[in-house]
């Protein structure tokens, strides 16, 4: 895992309560991601499909709980 500095932020909360769907832009950031940067996603609920769909594109995911309902979700790719 990069260190925690080397992630940039993605809050999805605002989007999601406005029926916007992220994926497509948060898959855009991982993809762009250099081989020491991360993508911390801030998201309403745990967003499982998206750790599902986003380990099978190779990606490392660690998940926290925020405050509330909020969840912390870290993306970055193992190295190979």
């Amino acid at each position: 895992m990069p260190p925690l500095n080397k992630f940039k932020r993605f809050d999805v909360r605002d989007r999601l309560r406005h029926g916007i769907e992220p994926f497509s832009e948060i898959f855009q950031r991982v993809s762009a991601l250099k081989p020491d940067e991360g993508l911390l996603v801030v998201a309403p609920f745990l967003p499982s499909p998206l750790i599902e769909k986003l380990g099978g594109e190779g990606f490392a995911a660690k998940v926290e709980r925020g405050s509330g309902s909020d969840w912390l979700v870290y993306f970055w790719r193992e190295p190979v």
